[in-house]
C-alpha cells in the first residue's frame, strides 16, 4: 500500500507539475513567448540558489566535499555542452554545402557574439525569441542535454524525498508530493522555455520534460527499497542537479539576454527575471510553511 502510494505521489508530483507548467507556458503565458527566457533564468538560478543548495548544505555532509560536487558538476556539463557543439559542428559540416552561410556559427550563436549583438538593431531581440531558435533538423541545441540530465538528477532526489516521507507518515507523503509539485511548477517552466528554443512543437518539449519527470516516480521506488542508504546521497543529488540549473543559466540564458535593448524592453526584461525568482521564492515560502 505504501509503495502504491508513492508511486502515485511522485507521478503526480513529477508529471503532472510539468503539465501544469505547460499549461500556464503555452497557454495563460503564450503572448509572453519572447520573455520566457528571462523567466527562465530567474527561475533556474532561484530553484538552485534558493532551494537546491541551502537544502543541500543542511545536511550532514560536508561543506567541502558538496562544493567538489558543485564544481565538477559544473565542469561536466561544460563538457557535455562542448561535445555537443563539436557534434553539431561535424554534422552541419558534413550535412551542409560550404556556401551554405550559415554553418555551425549560426547553428549555436547563442550570445557568442557580443559585438554583432551591441550593434544589432532592435529587430534582433525578435531573432532572439525563443521561437526563432529552431535547429530545423531536429538537433539539441545548446543548453538542452545540460537541463535534461540536470532535471533527470532533481526528480530522482525528489522522489527520494517524496518515498522518505510517504514512509514517516502517510499524510506527510501526500503534502510533501503536493509541495514538490508546486514547487516544481516554476521550475520546468523555465526549462521548458529552454527546451522550446530548439524544439519545433511544444509537445515534443512537453514529452521531453515529462520524461524526465517520471524519474521521480524511480527515485520514489528505489527511495522505498534503499531509503536509508540513498538517504545519505541525496545532498550530492541536489548538487550535481543545481551545477546543472546554474550552468544552464549563466552560460547560455543569461548570454542571450545581454544585448542592446531599448528603456522599456530593458525594463520588462528584468522584471519576468524577477518574476521567475518570485515564483520560486513564493512557493518555497509556501511550501516550508506547508512542512
Amino acid at each position: 500500500m505504501i509503495l502504491l502510494a508513492i508511486l502515485v505521489g511522485t507521478l503526480v508530483a513529477g508529471i503532472g507539475s510539468v503539465w501544469l507548467a505547460a499549461w500556464l507556458s503555452f497557454g495563460v503565458l503564450s503572448r509572453y513567448t519572447q520573455h520566457m527566457l528571462s523567466l527562465a533564468a530567474g527561475a533556474l538560478m532561484a530553484t538552485s540558489f534558493l532551494h537546491l543548495l541551502p537544502e543541500a548544505f543542511e545536511s550532514e555532509a560536508g561543506a567541502h566535499e558538496l562544493f567538489l560536487t558543485l564544481l565538477v558538476g559544473l565542469v561536466f556539463f561544460f563538457l557535455l555542452d562542448k561535445a555537443q557543439l563539436w557534434h553539431h559542428g561535424h554534422e552541419h559540416g558534413h550535412g551542409h554545402a560550404h556556401g551554405d552561410g550559415h554553418g555551425h556559427g549560426h547553428g549555436h550563436g547563442h550570445g557568442h557574439t557580443p559585438h554583432a549583438q551591441a550593434t544589432a538593431p532592435s529587430a534582433h531581440a525578435e531573432a532572439s525569441a525563443p521561437s526563432a531558435h529552431v535547429h530545423g533538423q531536429g538537433e539539441m541545441p545548446r543548453g538542452q542535454w545540460a537541463v535534461l540530465a540536470g532535471d533527470s538528477v532533481h526528480c530522482f532526489g525528489d522522489g527520494i524525498l517524496i518515498a522518505s516521507a510517504f514512509m514517516a507518515d502517510m499524510r506527510l507523503g501526500m503534502i510533501a508530493a503536493l509541495a514538490v509539485l508546486a514547487h516544481e511548477i516554476p521550475h520546468h517552466m523555465g526549462d521548458l522555455a529552454v527546451l522550446r528554443q530548439g524544439s519545433s512543437s511544444r509537445h515534443a518539449a512537453i514529452v521531453k520534460v515529462s520524461m524526465a519527470g517520471a524519474i521521480t516516480a524511480l527515485g520514489g521506488a528505489l527511495g522505498y527499497v534503499l531509503v536509508d542508504a540513498l538517504r545519505d546521497w541525496l545532498p550530492f543529488f541536489l548538487v550535481v542537479a543545481s551545477s546543472s540549473f546554474v550552468y544552464v543559466a549563466l552560460a547560455d540564458l543569461i548570454p542571450q539576454l545581454q544585448k542592446r535593448l531599448s528603456a522599456q524592453e530593458t525594463v520588462a526584461q528584468i522584471l519576468w527575471l524577477g518574476v521567475g525568482i518570485g515564483m520560486v521564492v513564493l512557493v518555497s515560502a509556501v511550501a516550508g510553511h506547508q512542512h
